[in-house]
């Protein structure tokens, strides 16, 4: 049973059945039989076992718009160090930061409320970056200028809310390292 299943048996059984269909449907001309080589193979169409749809586009395109004609030359915006070099080396220190915060509770054996705090605070600025950098990719302000302004004031509510929950778990309860210390032994 398991024999039959496979897709080499499947195509050839395919192929088998289109070849006695094609023999009584249609015969070929001579014209056409005298110009194709003895060797070529008789043209049939390639079936793929166990695919049920089409090819389709994933998403359609974003909406084009052209500014300018040809001869004006490309707008260039104004360099501002926050988009710039800067920018990049404080996401870098963010991302090294996190590193030794996340280890040194745990190593060191004691749970520290500052050093708490400040790894909550680094993993809400990290990740607020992070979404951040998604958005301007995926929904670039110039074509969807909707849609971007939704998505980052969405993102900014979402880190709000984040750090207040965190600073209440943080101030009300255990704390964040306190819960991976116990889920860890538990």
């Amino acid at each position: 049973m398991a024999s039959i299943m496979r897709p080499s048996l499947l195509r050839q059984s395919q192929t088998a059945s289109q070849r006695v269909y094609s023999t009584f449907a249609r015969q070929p001309s001579p014209l056409t039989q005298h110009l194709r080589p003895a060797f070529a193979p008789v043209p049939s169409t390639r079936i793929a076992a166990f695919h049920a749809t089409q090819r389709q586009a994933i998403l359609p395109a974003l909406p084009q718009k052209i500014t300018g004609t040809l001869n004006e030359p490309t707008v260039v915006p104004d360099p501002t160090p926050a988009h710039g070099s800067y920018h990049w080396s404080f996401e870098r220190l963010v991302s090294a930061g996190l590193i030794p915060l996340t280890v040194a509770p745990f190593a060191a054996g004691s749970l520290n409320p500052v050093m708490d705090a400040t790894l909550c605070a680094l993993l809400v600025v990290h990740s607020h970056i992070g979404f951040e950098a998604c958005i301007i990719d995926y929904f670039p302000k110039r074509r969807v200028p909707n849609l971007y302004k939704a998505s980052m004031w969405a993102l900014r509510l979402g880190t709000i809310t984040l750090g207040v929950a965190l600073y209440s778990f943080e101030t009300n309860d255990i704390g964040v390292t306190e819960l991976i210390a116990k889920l860890w032994n538990a």
